[in-house]
């Protein structure tokens, strides 16, 4: 039974080190979300913080309306790829730790 208890913690610490080296690699991380066939771009990291805005000049001169949705689209699309790519790069990481029947990890 403390060899099982050993290899279970020595598992839990290499998860916790996955799970570090994972958060470094999102925070620096940088997605782009677009709208309007790729007219309006937003390009933000993994920690959700918008790095970059670039609208097609063409736009300009179009309704302001049109303009502040495609703006929210290009953000709203952004925000997606980054949720999904977020939950990608950690579903996999308690993949390999044994835990016995019934006991959950609490993130």
């Amino acid at each position: 039974m403390k060899g099982g208890i050993g290899q279970l913690m020595k598992q839990a610490q290499q998860m916790q080190a996955d799970m570090q080296k994972a958060q470094e690699e999102m925070a620096a991380m940088q997605i782009t979300g677009e709208s309007g066939g790729g007219m309006v771009k937003i390009t933000m990291n993994g920690k959700h913080q918008v790095q970059a805005l670039a609208i097609d000049d063409a736009l300009f001169g179009d309704d302001k309306d049109m303009l502040e949705d495609l703006i929210i689209a290009a953000f709203n699309d952004a925000q997606r790829k980054l949720e999904k790519t977020t939950q990608d790069k950690f579903s996999g990481l308690a993949g390999g730790l044994s835990l016995p029947p019934g006991m959950k990890l609490p993130f």
